[in-house]
């Protein structure tokens, strides 16, 4: 499962790279360490159809009980997340550099996966919802997120073999905002093996 990841790019490249017509993320910094129940930016299409990045928090309330969350999805078929799949309004994508998944034995090191060692943009599918109740010591309605995950590849496997985020390139953005649901479906696989590496090994947040 993937619990930390970093985005890094500028709000520019980020709108570039997933096509956004709008921008309401402010003056966003780049972000080495983003960790569950943190606030990070998401590409989703708005009301009025227009594709826009916006900041979310990441993590879902667990099913009957808001204090624990939900950051990863796991069982596409589960009660609990289907509705918010098979609907594209709450597909969105999540932009990233690079992620950690931690050694499954002790001691837990963090290993940072990336594209190549410039960090290039990538998304994880992921999905939104509102939610109202208390967050980030803020009461009201918030704008929540998670990142799907799937089986490991032969990279992650030797590391942590359950598995790793759905990493989305090139036309799969589109397919997983805008196609159906079973084409979406589809998407929750592995990511290519030998299109990734290990970049940094040991910290909590990436600078590279």
């Amino acid at each position: 499962m993937c619990n930390l990841y970093s985005m890094t790019k500028s709000r520019e490249a980020l709108v570039a790279y997933t096509r956004a017509m709008r921008d309401s993320t402010g003056n966003q910094p780049p972000l080495p360490a983003i960790f569950p129940d943190q606030l990070a930016p998401v590409v989703r299409t708005a009301k009025d159809g227009v594709r826009e990045v916006v900041t979310m928090r990441w993590g879902f309330p667990a099913a009957g009980d808001g204090k624990r969350l939900v950051t990863n999805v796991r069982n596409l078929n589960s009660g609990y997340w289907r509705g918010w799949l098979d609907d594209p309004r709450f597909r969105c994508l999540v932009p990233a550099t690079s992620f950690v998944e931690y050694t499954d034995t002790a001691p837990k090191v963090a290993h940072w996966f990336a594209l190549a060692p410039e960090r290039p943009l990538f998304c994880f599918a992921g999905l939104w919802r509102p939610w109202t109740g208390v967050r980030g010591k803020e009461e009201g309605e918030h704008q929540l997120f998670a990142i799907l995950t799937t089986d490991a590849n032969d990279l992650i496997k030797p590391i942590h073999a359950q598995a790793m985020p759905v990493m989305l390139t090139g036309d799969a953005l589109e397919t997983w905002m805008h196609r159906s649901a079973s084409e979406a479906r589809a998407l929750a696989r592995p990511f290519a093996a030998e299109a990734m590496q290990i970049v940094l090994s040991g910290p909590r947040e990436d600078v590279g």
